[in-house]
C-alpha cells in the first residue's frame, strides 16, 4: 500500500530520474511527479498533493531554500527533504531554519534516502549523526555558538551565501547573474553586504576569502 507521495525537484534530468528509480522498488513509495524548478514545483505540489517532497539545493534562478519557505506558506503540511552536493555543516542549518525536515548529501543518497522520507513522514526530522552531533554543539545547552570564521558566514543571508560561493567559484558579476536570474547590480549590492558581514576590507580580499573558502572544499578558511 503506497503510503509516502513524493515529488522531485532538480535541474538535471539524469538525477530526477536515477533517484526516481531507486524509489519506485519500495512498495510505500510513488514519485508522483518531477520537476526542474522551484515555480514548476509549487505548480505541481499544487496539483499532485505529495506529503514529501525532494529537491536540490541550487538551481537556475530561485532555490531550494526559498522552495522550502513557499512551500511552509502555501502547503505547510508537505515536508521537504534536501538533497545536495553542498556541506551539510553549513547549509543544512540554513535547510532546518528554513522550514525543511531533512538534509542529505547526494554522495549519501542512495543508502539514506528512503529511510530519510519514512522518517520525516512521521513528523521527525532526518539527519546524518555527524550534522546532529554539530548542531548540539552549536545549540546545545551551554553553548556559546561556533565562533570566528563558521559563525560569520552564517550572518549571511541565503542570497548572499549563494554569491558568496559563486564568487569563490570565479564567476563574473554577469554569470552570478544569469545563473541566480537576477541583476548584476543586486550581485554586487550581495557581495558588499557579504564582504561587510565578513570584516573583509575590500572586493578583492572577498574575492580570495571566497576562493580559499571554495577550493577548501568549504571548509572556514
Amino acid at each position: 500500500m503506497i503510503t509516502n507521495r513524493v515529488l522531485l525537484v532538480d535541474d538535471h534530468p539524469i538525477t530526477r530520474e536515477g533517484m526516481r528509480f531507486l524509489l519506485e522498488t519500495e512498495g510505500d513509495i510513488e514519485v508522483v511527479e518531477v520537476a526542474g524548478s522551484v515555480q514548476e514545483a509549487l505548480d505541481k505540489t499544487a496539483r499532485a498533493r505529495p506529503n514529501v517532497v525532494i529537491s536540490d539545493l541550487s538551481m537556475k534562478g530561485r532555490n531550494g531554500l526559498e522552495l522550502i519557505k513557499d512551500l511552509k506558506v502555501l502547503h505547510p503540511d508537505v515536508k521537504v527533504i534536501i538533497v545536495s552536493m553542498h556541506d551539510e555543516m553549513l547549509y543544512g542549518e540554513r535547510v532546518l531554519r528554513a522550514g525543511g525536515w531533512g538534509y542529505i548529501m547526494k554522495e549519501d543518497a542512495a543508502d539514506h534516502l528512503i529511510g530519510a522520507i519514512r522518517k520525516v513522514s512521521e513528523g521527525k526530522n532526518y539527519l546524518s549523526p555527524e550534522l546532529s552531533d554539530h548542531l548540539l554543539k552549536r545549540l546545545g545547552p551551554g553553548s556559546d555558538g561556533i565562533g570566528g570564521s563558521e559563525s560569520m558566514l552564517m550572518q549571511l543571508t541565503d542570497r548572499e551565501m549563494e554569491v558568496f560561493e559563486l564568487t569563490g567559484q570565479g564567476k563574473e558579476v554577469h554569470q552570478i547573474a544569469k545563473s541566480l536570474q537576477i541583476s548584476g547590480r543586486t550581485v554586487e549590492a550581495h557581495r558588499t553586504n557579504a564582504r561587510k558581514k565578513l570584516g573583509l576590507p575590500d572586493a578583492n580580499a572577498f574575492f580570495r576569502y571566497a576562493v580559499r573558502w571554495v577550493e577548501s572544499g568549504n571548509l572556514v578558511p
